[in-house]
């Protein structure tokens, strides 16, 4: 059997650094990860692993059983196999958890996380964000789980565009640029951002009610090594690598993009330090738009030798986003979590693009059959 070889980001120094951030507060301590094996779930699993904590991981349960990200921790975590959506696979893991001898930590991280395939799987969507939000947060109710800690990852699609009504209740900076915070009014603009709305407010409703220790995270943009391809800098870097132009659908919306290991920072440092109901919010803090955002890739893909230069970037209107759906402007504000917790950003976009670019290039297998740019070989035509 081919056994993959890890491409963990966690180094022992990554590691070092997180300790000391973190201390000793997951070491031994049991934590249920859904989404483990997914881009955000694995990274976060690798890192729990590493600062000695009992994993329990939840993948979403197959025919194949197949672990694309987590394989080489099969012998670290205690892998459950369920779905969100069937209920009776939560209620036996969650009667399983119950003989934990601690109070576990929960990290709610299983979604169909995809703007896109939420218009074109919208009920797998809704059944998967909502629906299973529902289910986990029942079943930890109905059979009496004591939980240390229930992060729900939410997204800052959730802000959506700033409404007229509202824009008195916005940050703005200096330049007139919207800066999103933990108080700031939601729009969610696709069926994907509405559903997260709709899983942060059910994690909230359990606090209120029967006093789950939920806490919200809203993740402005995570990308790095693993992402699934079809989100925007996999793309961009995916089709750099085999072709001479970059398809993209508008260029002008502006986005915050925080690297992965941040991202897991962020949740770590959220369910240590967080108060129980509240919301908090992180990200990189500056706005860059998707035409800088490929071009910066392109030019550091081009200076680490990974493409040719003249690589060709393309607005195509097939890639556009359904109607008025688009956000144009996502930037966070993270002064709260940054004082309750001390977090900041500490991996700089080029740095984490020629991560990211390093990891799509070496597997090249994990990505090349789940592209949505590779047009269909045509058939040949006989001419007999």
């Amino acid at each position: 059997m081919n056994v993959r070889r890890s491409d963990s980001l966690w180094s022992a120094e990554a590691i070092a650094s997180l300790r000391q951030e973190l201390g000793d507060a997951f070491a031994g301590r049991t934590v249920l990860v859904t989404g483990a094996d997914g881009f955000m779930g694995s990274h976060l699993t690798e890192a729990l692993v590493e600062l000695g904590a009992n994993v329990v991981a939840f993948v979403r349960a197959t025919s194949s059983g197949a672990l694309n990200n987590i394989a080489h921790l099969r012998d670290r975590v205690r892998i459950v196999f369920a779905d969100l959506t069937d209920r009776t696979s939560i209620d036996y893991m969650i009667r399983d958890l119950k003989q934990a001898p601690d109070r576990p930590y929960l990290f709610h991280l299983g979604a169909q996380a995809h703007v896109g395939e939420s218009w074109h799987r919208p009920y797998e969507t809704v059944m998967a964000n909502v629906v299973g939000t529902l289910n986990l947060l029942q079943s930890i109710v109905d059979h009496g789980l004591e939980l240390e800690k229930f992060d729900t990852a939410g997204t800052s699609e959730e802000y959506g565009n700033v409404r007229e009504a509202v824009a008195h209740h916005h940050d703005f900076d200096e330049d007139g640029g919207v800066v999103f915070h933990e108080r700031s009014p939601i729009n969610p603009k696709s069926i994907y951002a509405t559903s997260k709305v709709a899983a942060d407010f059910l994690t909230m409703n359990y606090h209120d009610a029967f006093a789950v220790p939920g806490v919200v995270t809203r993740m402005f943009n995570n990308y790095g090594p693993r992402q699934n391809p079809r989100f925007v800098t996999g793309t961009i870097v995916t089709q750099a690598l085999v072709r001479e132009h970059v398809e993209l659908g508008q260029l002008e919306p502006m986005r915050d993009f925080c690297f992965c290991t941040d991202g897991v920072r962020g949740h770590l440092m959220v369910a240590l330090h967080g108060v129980p109901g509240d919301v908090y919010v992180y990200g990189q803090g500056e706005n860059v738009s998707m035409r800088d955002w490929a071009e910066l890739i392109l030019r550091v893909g081009e200076e680490e030798g990974y493409w040719p230069a003249g690589r060709e970037l393309v607005s195509v209107a097939e890639r556009f986003r359904p109607g008025a759906s688009e956000v144009m402007a996502l930037r966070v504000g993270f002064e709260k979590l940054g004082r309750e917790t001390g977090w900041q950003p500490i991996v700089s976009w080029e740095e984490g693009i020629r991560q990211t670019i390093a990891w799509y290039a070496d597997n090249r297998d994990r990505w090349v059959g789940r592209v949505d740019w590779l047009k269909p070989t045509p058939a040949p035509v006989s001419t007999s």
